[in-house]
Protein backbone atom coordinates (compact mmCIF):
# COMPACT_ATOMS: atom_id res chain seq x y z
CA UNK A 1 0.00 0.00 0.00
CA UNK A 2 1.41 3.59 -1.06
CA UNK A 3 2.86 5.57 1.78
CA UNK A 4 4.34 8.79 1.78
CA UNK A 5 6.88 7.99 4.93
CA UNK A 6 8.15 4.99 3.98
CA UNK A 7 8.59 5.77 -0.07
CA UNK A 8 10.79 9.29 1.40
CA UNK A 9 12.85 7.04 3.87
CA UNK A 10 13.49 4.27 1.03
CA UNK A 11 15.17 7.16 -0.98
CA UNK A 12 17.00 8.95 1.81
CA UNK A 13 14.76 11.73 2.31
CA UNK A 14 14.98 13.30 5.42
CA UNK A 15 12.69 16.59 6.98
CA UNK A 16 9.41 18.27 5.61
CA UNK A 17 9.32 17.51 1.86
CA UNK A 18 7.61 20.77 0.40
CA UNK A 19 6.57 21.14 -3.32
CA UNK A 20 9.59 23.66 -4.63
CA UNK A 21 12.72 23.17 -6.32
CA UNK A 22 15.19 22.49 -3.80
CA UNK A 23 12.87 19.33 -2.79
CA UNK A 24 12.39 18.16 -5.95
CA UNK A 25 15.75 17.99 -6.76
CA UNK A 26 16.71 16.39 -3.98
CA UNK A 27 14.04 13.78 -4.60
CA UNK A 28 14.51 13.14 -7.65
CA UNK A 29 18.47 12.25 -6.80
CA UNK A 30 17.67 10.21 -4.34
CA UNK A 31 15.35 8.09 -5.96
CA UNK A 32 17.81 7.56 -8.85
CA UNK A 33 20.28 6.63 -6.32
CA UNK A 34 18.01 3.83 -4.29
CA UNK A 35 15.70 2.74 -7.04
CA UNK A 36 17.39 0.66 -9.81
CA UNK A 37 15.78 0.79 -13.62
CA UNK A 38 15.76 -3.22 -14.12
CA UNK A 39 14.37 -4.12 -17.39
CA UNK A 40 14.35 -8.01 -17.02
CA UNK A 41 10.75 -7.32 -15.08
CA UNK A 42 9.69 -6.77 -18.92
CA UNK A 43 10.51 -10.49 -20.33
CA UNK A 44 6.64 -11.61 -18.83
CA UNK A 45 5.08 -8.73 -20.76
CA UNK A 46 6.48 -10.33 -24.05
CA UNK A 47 5.44 -7.78 -26.55
CA UNK A 48 3.10 -5.82 -24.21
CA UNK A 49 5.57 -4.26 -22.68
CA UNK A 50 3.75 -0.82 -22.36
CA UNK A 51 0.21 -2.76 -21.45
CA UNK A 52 -0.11 -1.17 -17.80
CA UNK A 53 1.47 2.38 -18.31
CA UNK A 54 -1.53 3.63 -15.90
CA UNK A 55 0.35 1.51 -12.85
CA UNK A 56 -1.88 0.30 -9.87
CA UNK A 57 0.35 2.05 -7.58
CA UNK A 58 -0.28 0.11 -4.65
CA UNK A 59 0.86 -3.10 -6.16
CA UNK A 60 4.01 -1.37 -8.27
CA UNK A 61 4.92 0.48 -4.66
CA UNK A 62 4.82 -3.32 -2.60
CA UNK A 63 6.97 -4.73 -4.95
CA UNK A 64 9.53 -1.77 -5.54
CA UNK A 65 9.97 0.28 -2.69
CA UNK A 66 8.79 -2.82 -0.35
CA UNK A 67 9.86 -5.57 -2.40
CA UNK A 68 13.38 -3.96 -3.19
CA UNK A 69 12.66 -5.11 -6.83
CA UNK A 70 13.58 -3.03 -9.61
CA UNK A 71 11.23 -1.51 -12.50
CA UNK A 72 10.84 0.55 -15.96
CA UNK A 73 10.11 3.62 -16.57
CA UNK A 74 6.39 3.91 -16.54
CA UNK A 75 7.06 2.15 -13.13
CA UNK A 76 9.03 4.16 -11.55
CA UNK A 77 8.22 7.56 -12.83
CA UNK A 78 4.56 6.18 -12.40
CA UNK A 79 5.73 6.25 -8.21
CA UNK A 80 7.61 9.12 -8.18
CA UNK A 81 4.34 11.10 -10.11
CA UNK A 82 2.20 9.56 -6.99
CA UNK A 83 4.81 10.75 -4.87
CA UNK A 84 4.98 14.38 -5.67
CA UNK A 85 1.46 14.45 -6.03
CA UNK A 86 0.77 13.87 -2.29
CA UNK A 87 3.56 16.27 -1.63
CA UNK A 88 1.43 19.32 -3.69
CA UNK A 89 3.55 19.57 -7.22
CA UNK A 90 1.81 20.00 -10.11
CA UNK A 91 2.55 16.94 -12.29
CA UNK A 92 1.81 15.90 -15.89
CA UNK A 93 2.43 12.75 -17.78
CA UNK A 94 5.18 12.67 -20.71
CA UNK A 95 6.83 10.53 -23.15
CA UNK A 96 9.37 10.37 -25.30
CA UNK A 97 11.23 8.08 -28.24
CA UNK A 98 14.74 7.67 -27.29
CA UNK A 99 17.55 7.62 -29.41
CA UNK A 100 18.69 3.96 -31.18
CA UNK A 101 22.04 3.04 -32.11
CA UNK A 102 21.80 3.87 -35.54
CA UNK A 103 21.15 7.53 -34.75
CA UNK A 104 16.78 7.68 -35.19
CA UNK A 105 14.54 7.77 -32.48
CA UNK A 106 12.08 4.75 -31.09
CA UNK A 107 8.24 5.79 -31.15
CA UNK A 108 6.56 8.77 -29.44
CA UNK A 109 5.14 6.76 -26.67
CA UNK A 110 7.98 4.26 -25.93
CA UNK A 111 9.31 6.15 -22.57
CA UNK A 112 7.14 7.48 -20.30
CA UNK A 113 8.29 10.11 -17.80
CA UNK A 114 6.92 13.47 -16.44
CA UNK A 115 7.24 17.25 -16.31
CA UNK A 116 6.41 19.83 -13.42
CA UNK A 117 5.38 22.90 -13.31
CA UNK A 118 6.37 24.94 -10.65
CA UNK A 119 7.76 28.57 -10.31
CA UNK A 120 6.21 29.82 -13.57
CA UNK A 121 8.41 27.18 -15.00
CA UNK A 122 8.10 23.63 -16.55
CA UNK A 123 10.97 20.96 -15.62
CA UNK A 124 11.51 17.68 -17.04
CA UNK A 125 11.45 15.47 -14.25
CA UNK A 126 12.48 11.48 -15.13
CA UNK A 127 13.50 8.43 -12.50
CA UNK A 128 12.66 5.94 -14.79
CA UNK A 129 15.41 6.25 -17.59
CA UNK A 130 18.85 4.46 -17.41
CA UNK A 131 20.96 6.75 -18.38
CA UNK A 132 23.46 8.65 -19.49
CA UNK A 133 20.90 11.19 -18.37
CA UNK A 134 20.06 14.13 -15.70
CA UNK A 135 20.34 13.26 -12.22
CA UNK A 136 18.31 16.62 -11.03
CA UNK A 137 15.44 17.82 -12.86
CA UNK A 138 15.83 20.13 -16.58
CA UNK A 139 14.24 23.14 -16.68
CA UNK A 140 12.41 23.41 -20.46
CA UNK A 141 14.33 26.57 -21.39
CA UNK A 142 16.60 27.12 -24.26
CA UNK A 143 19.41 27.55 -21.50
CA UNK A 144 22.64 25.09 -21.18
CA UNK A 145 22.40 23.28 -17.54
CA UNK A 146 25.51 21.69 -15.89
CA UNK A 147 25.22 18.45 -13.51
CA UNK A 148 27.83 16.70 -11.85
CA UNK A 149 30.26 16.92 -15.21
CA UNK A 150 27.83 16.85 -17.77
CA UNK A 151 25.82 19.56 -19.67
CA UNK A 152 22.57 19.36 -20.81
CA UNK A 153 20.95 21.26 -23.54
CA UNK A 154 16.91 20.94 -24.73
CA UNK A 155 17.46 22.07 -28.66
CA UNK A 156 14.32 22.35 -30.61
CA UNK A 157 13.46 19.80 -33.64
CA UNK A 158 10.33 20.75 -35.72
CA UNK A 159 7.11 20.34 -33.01
CA UNK A 160 9.85 18.11 -30.88
CA UNK A 161 12.11 19.07 -27.64
CA UNK A 162 15.00 17.11 -27.68
CA UNK A 163 16.70 16.40 -24.54
CA UNK A 164 21.05 15.98 -25.46
CA UNK A 165 23.88 15.13 -22.91
CA UNK A 166 27.20 16.66 -23.47
CA UNK A 167 30.49 15.06 -21.43
CA UNK A 168 33.61 15.99 -20.35
CA UNK A 169 35.19 14.70 -23.63
CA UNK A 170 33.18 14.36 -26.78
CA UNK A 171 29.96 16.17 -28.83
CA UNK A 172 26.58 16.50 -28.02
CA UNK A 173 24.47 12.99 -27.86
CA UNK A 174 20.28 13.25 -27.98
CA UNK A 175 18.94 11.09 -25.43
CA UNK A 176 15.66 11.38 -26.45
CA UNK A 177 13.05 13.68 -28.04
CA UNK A 178 9.70 14.45 -27.16
CA UNK A 179 6.86 16.74 -27.37
CA UNK A 180 5.93 19.01 -24.45
CA UNK A 181 2.16 18.81 -24.10
CA UNK A 182 0.72 16.25 -21.21
CA UNK A 183 -0.20 12.97 -22.29
CA UNK A 184 -3.79 10.71 -21.93
CA UNK A 185 -3.08 7.14 -20.80
CA UNK A 186 -5.78 6.24 -23.25
CA UNK A 187 -3.03 6.87 -25.83
CA UNK A 188 -1.09 3.49 -25.04
CA UNK A 189 -4.69 1.66 -25.28
CA UNK A 190 -5.71 2.24 -29.26
CA UNK A 191 -3.96 0.80 -32.18
CA UNK A 192 -0.45 0.63 -31.24
CA UNK A 193 1.15 -1.14 -34.40
CA UNK A 194 4.11 1.13 -34.07
CA UNK A 195 5.06 0.13 -30.30
CA UNK A 196 4.10 -3.38 -31.22
CA UNK A 197 6.88 -3.23 -33.53
CA UNK A 198 9.23 -1.97 -32.03
CA UNK A 199 8.66 -4.68 -28.75
CA UNK A 200 8.96 -7.60 -30.96
CA UNK A 201 12.38 -5.73 -31.93
CA UNK A 202 13.27 -5.28 -28.07
CA UNK A 203 12.11 -9.14 -27.39
CA UNK A 204 13.50 -10.63 -30.03
CA UNK A 205 17.19 -9.14 -28.97
CA UNK A 206 16.78 -10.09 -25.27
CA UNK A 207 19.19 -7.59 -24.20
CA UNK A 208 18.73 -6.71 -20.38
CA UNK A 209 19.24 -3.00 -19.20
CA UNK A 210 19.81 -2.16 -15.87
CA UNK A 211 21.12 1.46 -14.09
CA UNK A 212 21.18 3.42 -11.16
CA UNK A 213 22.61 6.62 -10.07
CA UNK A 214 25.62 7.32 -7.57
CA UNK A 215 26.48 10.11 -5.87
CA UNK A 216 28.48 11.89 -9.46
CA UNK A 217 27.25 9.88 -12.27
CA UNK A 218 25.52 6.98 -13.11
CA UNK A 219 25.88 3.02 -13.89
CA UNK A 220 24.46 1.62 -16.84
CA UNK A 221 24.32 -2.06 -17.73
CA UNK A 222 23.40 -3.26 -21.38
CA UNK A 223 23.62 -6.84 -21.91
CA UNK A 224 27.32 -7.25 -21.21
CA UNK A 225 28.38 -3.66 -21.93
CA UNK A 226 29.13 -1.79 -19.09
CA UNK A 227 29.12 2.26 -19.27
CA UNK A 228 30.23 4.16 -15.98
CA UNK A 229 29.52 7.91 -15.70
CA UNK A 230 31.35 9.44 -13.32
CA UNK A 231 31.60 13.43 -13.41
CA UNK A 232 31.04 13.80 -16.81
CA UNK A 233 33.55 10.98 -17.84
CA UNK A 234 32.10 8.12 -19.62
CA UNK A 235 34.02 4.82 -19.26
CA UNK A 236 32.96 2.08 -21.21
CA UNK A 237 33.84 -1.68 -21.19
CA UNK A 238 32.73 -5.27 -22.12
CA UNK A 239 32.16 -7.66 -19.09
CA UNK A 240 33.23 -10.80 -20.44
CA UNK A 241 34.11 -12.72 -17.12
CA UNK A 242 31.08 -13.69 -15.39
CA UNK A 243 31.64 -13.32 -11.87
CA UNK A 244 32.52 -9.24 -12.84
CA UNK A 245 29.36 -9.02 -14.50
CA UNK A 246 27.11 -10.87 -11.46
CA UNK A 247 29.23 -8.07 -9.43
CA UNK A 248 28.21 -5.12 -11.03
CA UNK A 249 24.26 -6.65 -11.37
CA UNK A 250 24.47 -6.88 -7.83
CA UNK A 251 25.72 -3.66 -7.14
CA UNK A 252 23.24 -2.06 -9.68
CA UNK A 253 20.56 -3.61 -8.19
CA UNK A 254 21.64 -3.54 -4.19
CA UNK A 255 21.42 -7.25 -3.87
CA UNK A 256 24.49 -7.09 -1.22
CA UNK A 257 22.74 -4.70 1.19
Amino acid sequence: MFDVDQYLKAIGFAGQPRPDAETLRTLHKGHLMAIPYDSSWNAERGISIWRDVDIDVDAVFDDIVIGGRGGNCYELNGLFRRLLDEIGFDTAVLSAGIRQVDGTFGPDLEHVFNRVELDGRTWLVDVGFVGPSYLEPLVLSDDEQPQFGSRFRIARQDDYRVVERKPQTGDWQPVYRFRPQARDFQEWSGDQRELVEFAQQLVGAGTVIRGRAFDTGQMILIGRRYLEVDNGHDAMRVLVEQDELDRVVRTILRADR
